[in-house]
């Protein structure tokens, strides 16, 4: 135990937990954007559990942390580009995010919420579920890679994980009140989806594209936002 509580690997749990809290926004956004969709009373509950499927996930592949390695090794090669049990996880994820993202951009402009009297649909827990496990795969397997290449110990990046994630818990609820209060920060969150499917999809071609520019393209449009809709108070209230 005395080992563990060095400098070194004091700086790096410091700097892993902010990096997998950074990771962890497009987490939260998808989770925030499904249980929008699940019954009011059970949104709590379906995002908690989901967060913590998310936790859970990442520790299992971190314990897994050999077979995970195995996962960078090329299967096949597709025009003159090695593709990896890795690439294919991306590939799948990003396709599948693309297609979500595309999905309820489309439902939001022109679905159930134009239509006059028509009552807003309720998915199933399961089925809300169902979908969060599969992309909390995509983006438990990025995140364990980068927490592989900046810490040593393994229990080191096992409590980087646990602490982003409960800090990730606490800020979650209030994210996802906040889409749900205003439709265009929730259109800017799809976009913000999309961009992170087709950042996966060039990742798995290998195409690497900062996340740094995707994130400062998204900021920089929330902060816009977010002085369109204090500008809009400030009017109403004149």
């Amino acid at each position: 135990m005395h080992d563990l509580l060095t400098v070194e690997n004091l700086i790096a749990l410091l700097t892993l937990t902010s990096l997998e809290i950074v990771l962890g926004i497009d987490n939260i956004v998808f989770i925030a954007i499904l249980t929008g969709k699940v019954d009011e009373a059970r949104r709590d509950l379906v995002r908690t559990i989901g967060m913590g499927l998310a936790m859970l996930m990442r520790i299992l592949l971190l314990l897994a942390i050999k077979w995970i390695m195995t996962l960078t090794q090329p299967l096949f090669t597709v025009l003159e580009h090695a593709i990896s049990g890795r690439d294919l996880i991306l590939l799948l994820g990003g396709l599948f995010l693309i297609a979500k993202s595309t999905y309820e951009i489309h439902d939001k402009l022109e679905g159930h919420e134009h239509a006059a009297g028509a009552p807003k649909p309720v998915a199933s827990v399961a089925a809300i579920l169902a979908q969060i496990i599969a992309i909390d795969l995509v983006f438990s397997l990025d995140s364990v890679i980068t927490a592989v290449g900046m810490a040593k110990e393994i229990s080191i990046m096992i409590a980087a994980v646990v602490i982003a994630v409960l800090v990730m818990m606490v800020f979650a609820g209030a994210v996802s009140r906040f889409v749900e209060r205003h439709p265009t920060i929730k259109m800017l969150a799809l976009s913000f989806l999309l961009l992170i499917g087709v950042m996966l999809v060039a990742e798995s071609l290998g195409r690497h594209i900062e996340r740094g520019y995707i994130y400062f393209a998204m900021a920089f449009s929330l902060f816009v936002e977010l002085l369109n809709i204090k500008g809009g108070r400030a009017k109403h209230a004149a």
